[in-house]
């Protein structure tokens, strides 16, 4: 076969179209590239936007959890609070109904406050009465001062008064409030105006308004109180031996025993102290007191004192005393002390003295 022969015009052609084609591929591929730049410029601005959205959900979505959470707390206390408030109510009801009952017992007081003042009245007038048609001090009688009970009753007729100089020594210790704890703590916590007139204390201030009675008018004596310390009840004569036979002297140191409130605990070392702290030193001692001390000469750990430990204290109290003065001891017993009329009896026994416990009713 005879060999086909190629044309100029056949490659041209040819030549013509692979370049046509690869100048459109070429072409595309610049359109492309510059389609996807300017894509990625229109859409930046919105990614942005998009992340920035997306940051702020997770955001929200955390701060929803935390209010969540919070609002599960706020509900816990809204509940407490709401038990509160019922018990708040319930307390206010029943400080109501108290404070009913207290305004009621305050209008019974001070009814009887009113009969008290007219009664105290009524006593003084009387005592001016007897004050007129009293003797004067040159009557013959060995009493300077008078102390009437019910139907002339004399009780203490077993404690001798007696000596040149006559000393009475009176616990005025919290513990004179009552003769049990309970009402002790109790009356502890009244004012002071209702502390003096409990039935305790008014029976040992009428025992030493009695025992000034039978001071004979030759006769020197002083008054003291003791708590944690002792105190002459006539704060200005401290130290001083006073008249016996000065009746305005007895009804003065008489009148501001009537004044002292109970307080405090019971140091009889310090109280015991005046025995030998007086000047010249007394010869008759009378110790009014309702049980064993609770103090002693030193700072005492606070707190509870038992039986055994007041013993000790009291061994120690009366150790240094003079054997050579007797002592007089009238006791007011008290709940839970045992072991005090013992002591207390073995110590006026000691010293050549008296012990009495008084009864109920007295004056």
């Amino acid at each position: 076969m005879a060999r086909r022969k190629t044309t100029p015009i056949g490659l041209s052609f040819l030549d013509a179209m692979t370049c046509g084609l690869g100048a459109v591929v070429l072409l595309y591929m610049v359109i492309n590239a510059s389609v996807q730049q300017q894509t990625d410029l229109l859409t930046e601005t919105l990614r942005a936007e998009v992340d920035r959205l997306e940051t702020q959900v997770l955001a929200d979505h955390a701060r929803m959890v935390e209010l969540r959470n919070s609002n599960r707390v706020i509900e816990d206390e809204r509940v407490r609070a709401s038990g509160l408030a019922r018990r708040l109510i319930e307390d206010l009801e029943e400080i109501r109904l108290e404070l009913a009952t207290f305004d009621a017992s305050t209008i019974a007081r001070r009814e009887h406050v009113n009969r008290l003042k007219a009664d105290v009245r009524s006593l003084e007038e009387d005592a001016k009465r007897l004050s007129a048609a009293t003797p004067s001090d040159e009557t013959p009688g060995r009493n300077l001062r008078a102390h009437t009970g019910d139907g002339d009753r004399q009780y203490l007729t077993g404690l001798k008064i007696g000596g040149d100089r006559i000393l009475f020594v009176v616990d005025a210790s919290a513990s004179m409030l009552d003769d049990t704890i309970v009402n002790i703590i109790r009356r502890r916590n009244l004012p002071d105006t209702e502390k003096i007139r409990a039935d305790k204390w008014r029976q040992a201030v009428a025992t030493i308004d009695w025992l000034t009675t039978q001071i004979p008018r030759t006769s020197r004596f002083q008054i003291y109180t003791f708590s944690d310390r002792p105190r002459a009840v006539l704060p200005d004569t401290a130290g001083q031996w006073l008249d016996g036979g000065d009746r305005a002297t007895l009804d003065r140191a008489v009148a501001a025993l009537r004044r002292v409130v109970p307080d405090g605990g019971t140091n009889l070392h310090h109280a015991l102290t005046v025995i030998t702290g007086l000047s010249p030193r007394p010869d008759n001692v009378t110790l009014l007191v309702d049980g064993l001390p609770t103090m002693g000469a030193g700072k005492e750990a606070r707190g509870t004192v038992s039986a055994n430990q007041r013993a000790k204290l009291f061994a120690k109290a009366v150790k240094s005393l003079p054997r050579s003065i007797p002592i007089n001891v009238v006791l007011f017993p008290m709940e839970g002390d045992p072991m005090a009329a013992s002591a207390y009896w073995q110590l006026a026994m000691a010293h050549r003295g008296s012990f009495m416990s008084l009864s109920e009713d007295w004056p």
